[in-house]
């Protein structure tokens, strides 16, 4: 039976001793969250240490433990993750499908029940509202319960809740459904959560930037289903088929795995090696000879470690990070229907008010506004393309500067006085731009954050983003009907400050191996176990 120890000395040190003294011992030593290397070290053993002259000297150092971090690097990428791919890719389809269809429903509603600006600008935030609320819960779940059985039950209450909001009467009751549609998409990022723990440390960049690419595609989907259905089934019709996706996911999430990441951390090592076995059988390759070391942590999901000495400033920036890339996004998305139906953007431009002259009039968004609003949601393709090509050259901290800084240059010109081809083509490249960096974070935050917190992390941060998103509609919906030029310096001053707050995030994760428990914020020692066959 292997013996662990802990003694907290700036630094924490592992040691093991064998029941065989002859053959010596082992000292890992793993670095605290500020260093810039990974900590995967400090649970792997591998290989025993022979003292030259003894008995074995003589002989070759087999292996006889392995994490599971070892297990997925030795298995690779491969066939199962393709899988795991397409189906936590139909998640992040159905949740991209929810959020375009904010910036269409908003001008129908306008012109269908006659509502003010900011009635409709509260049909958006109430969405995030319910995102807000939930997406810490979701996290909290899925660390406590597990990240399938998270994500599973908030795709289940988004696709009863989205069928529901397809028959409401009334306005008051499109909010109350729309509501609970949001605080059930509030757990959709625990897609990336699972998805990243199946992957080997050289993939995990790439593929999450690939995975966001389902992201892309349910946005365009949202478009062109709009251009079909909108003109001749009307918004209930949009609202009902939105949902296809989820109902999709669930007849298909029995294939789905847990992740052995947290059955390892819940006690569950046979589960784990269950699991891993079948990534192998799937990839055609087999496991590391040995034996899976099982680290058990109770006390896993606890926000307090959020605020620790080794997370503390890197839970706050990223808070912001968050913020500004939801606010960001989502205010180009809506301005990007503002700015198409004012018509002359010259006016627009100079600080005419958008707003129609008479209350009553409304103008619904006609088929070259779908157009360009496709053009303009095609942008998240070029986007993702240029990310991926960057994100492990530069790093992931320069990758989301970068894209906030190219976002803002692309504000700028919006200030002139400039025709309909050249908006389009500059909202083109600013999605492109805060998509990409969109996307990065979600790369960044499960690399960052040990397992034991990694899906509260992913939560809290993107309850930050609803709150971004939250508020946007009322600067790109009601703030641009009273001052264009304001409205935009708000989301230029944002995003520059989102960019700033990139570069001073205290650790690039480039090459990093992602954690399993992070240091006892207390100094103090955990519950922690260390299992092995007899």
């Amino acid at each position: 039976m292997n013996k662990w120890r802990r003694t907290v000395l700036g630094k924490i040190t592992y040691k093991k001793w064998r029941e065989d003294e002859s053959r010596g011992e082992e000292v890992i030593v793993g670095p605290s969250d500020e260093v810039q290397e990974t900590d995967n070290e400090i649970f792997t053993t591998t290989t025993a240490r022979v003292p030259p002259g003894g008995a074995e000297s003589t002989s070759t150092p087999q292996s006889n433990t392995f994490t599971v971090d070892d297990a997925l690097e030795f298995i690779g990428f491969g066939k199962f993750q393709w899988k795991i791919s397409l189906l936590t890719g139909l998640s992040w389809i159905a949740d991209a499908m929810e959020m375009m269809i904010l910036s269409i429903l908003g001008p129908q509603m306008h012109c269908e029940w006659r509502l003010p600006s900011y009635e409709v600008a509260f049909i958006t935030s109430v969405v995030f509202i319910g995102m807000g609320i939930s997406s810490s819960i979701w996290g909290k779940i899925s660390d406590n319960y597990g990240r399938k059985t998270g994500l599973i039950i908030c795709m289940c209450w988004t696709l009863y809740y989205g069928l529901l909001s397809a028959f409401v009467p009334v306005y008051g009751w499109l909010l109350v459904l729309r509501g609970l549609v949001g605080f059930g998409i509030g757990g959709a990022p625990q897609a990336v959560t699972l998805y990243s723990e199946f992957l080997p440390v050289k993939a995990r960049g790439i593929c999450i930037m690939l995975i966001a690419g389902f992201w892309a595609i349910g946005a365009v989907f949202e478009v062109l289903l709009a251009l079909l259905v909108m003109p001749t089934l009307g918004w209930r019709w949009l609202l009902g088929l939105s949902t296809l996706p989820m109902a999709l996911f669930i007849c298909l999430c029995n294939w789905l795995p847990e992740s052995p990441r947290f059955d390892v951390l819940a006690g569950r090592r046979e589960k784990a090696m269950l699991t891993l076995s079948r990534i192998a059988k799937d990839n055609g390759k087999s496991l590391p000879q040995g034996t899976l070391i099982a680290f058990k942590q109770n006390s896993r999901g606890r926000i307090q470690d959020l605020f620790s000495a080794q997370y503390w400033r890197t839970t706050l920036l990223l808070w912001f990070i968050w913020f500004g890339n939801a606010f960001s996004y989502y205010g180009i998305v809506l301005l990007t229907t503002e700015l198409f139906q004012a018509g002359d953007s010259c006016r627009t431009t100079q600080g005419a008010k958008i707003e129609p002259s008479c209350s009553f009039e409304c103008r619904y968004l006609t088929a070259d506004d779908y157009r360009d609003l496709l053009w303009t949601t095609l942008a998240e393709f070029p986007g993702l393309l240029v990310i991926i090509v960057v994100i492990d050259r530069i790093g992931r901290k320069r990758s989301m500067a970068l894209c906030f800084f190219m976002f803002s240059l692309c504000i700028v010109p919006l200030y002139a006085c400039i025709g309909r081809l050249a908006i389009t083509i500059l909202i083109f490249i600013a999605r492109a731009s805060i998509s990409g960096g969109y996307q990065v974070v979600f790369v960044y935050t499960p690399e960052v954050f040990p397992t034991e917190t990694r899906a509260l992390a992913m939560g809290t941060a993107s309850a930050m983003a609803r709150v971004g998103a939250l508020i946007t509609p009322f600067v790109a919906q009601v703030m641009l009907r009273t001052s264009t030029y304001l409205t935009l310096s708000v989301y230029c001053g944002c995003s520059l400050l989102a960019g700033g707050a990139s570069l001073v995030l205290p650790i690039e994760t480039l090459g990093r191996g992602l954690q399993e428990a992070g240091p006892d914020p207390e100094g103090g020692r955990r519950q922690e176990t260390a299992t092995t066959d007899n």
